[in-house]
């Protein structure tokens, strides 16, 4: 679609980020049937998002976690660093037990899972924009779960590990050996063993083999799937 920095009117304006065409494309139908809201453009990968959005100033970006080359929370971060004053709502397949606490503190106004459907995204742009934060209840539980003590820190090994090594940990359960993943990240691949290392230390793990396996089955949520082989350099 054009991207169109128009001037200002009433209508709330909403910049997507994901990658797949359809979630954007179905977004863009939602959105545009309000009388209140429009779609100004779009991105499928962190660099673009970041250049656009600086561009265009939307009042929302709707970010997904998992894009082109890189990587959501990234994106958050980065747009948080320059000062960018836009509502930032995640929408993401990816479990909000491990990855909204981390959306949050990165920078994102508001959290919600595609499972709960784009309709949601409507509530929530609207909630975002009146400058309170947008969590499901089942989000929201499970923080205040969290501050309260009633849910016991590190539940879950993942908890433990920093947000670069957990993508690292998702892009070797993809398949990816080091050299890919350096390349996926812009780091050395000395970097990505150090990650590796730190994630194999951190969830008690032994080896590479073991490292992908979890990485693999983790990614799948399925301890029965076999994982893939081994690339070649996964172990350098």
């Amino acid at each position: 679609m054009t991207q169109n920095p128009e001037p200002r009117d009433s209508k709330i304006r909403v910049f997507v980020v994901d990658d797949h065409p359809i979630v954007i494309r179905g977004l863009n139908l939602l959105i545009n049937q309000e009388p209140d809201i429009v779609v100004c453009g779009e991105a499928d990968n962190g660099p673009a998002a970041l250049q656009k959005i600086i561009e265009l100033k939307p009042d929302v970006a709707i970010v997904d976690l998992s894009l082109k080359g890189s990587n959501g929370l990234e994106l958050i971060k980065q747009l948080r660093q320059q000062s960018q004053k836009v509502k930032l709502l995640v929408f993401s397949m990816r479990a909000e037990s491990i990855f909204a606490e981390r959306a949050l503190r990165a920078g994102a106004n508001g959290y919600l899972t595609k499972e709960e459907g784009p309709e949601k995204a409507i509530e929530a742009i609207r909630t975002v924009m009146r400058g309170k934060r947008y969590l499901s209840r089942r989000i929201a539980e499970w923080l205040l779960e969290n501050m309260a003590g009633t849910r016991t820190s590190g539940d879950s090994p993942i908890d433990s590990l920093s947000d670069r090594e957990l993508e690292v940990l998702e892009l070797l359960g993809q398949g990816l050996g080091s050299r890919d993943v350096a390349e996926r990240i812009g780091v050395s691949i000395k970097t990505v063993e150090s990650h590796r290392e730190n994630i194999k230390s951190k969830l008690g793990l032994r080896s590479a083999s073991e490292l992908l396996a979890y990485a693999f089955n983790w990614l799948h949520g399925n301890e029965s799937q076999q994982p893939p082989e081994i690339p070649d350099d996964v172990g350098l």
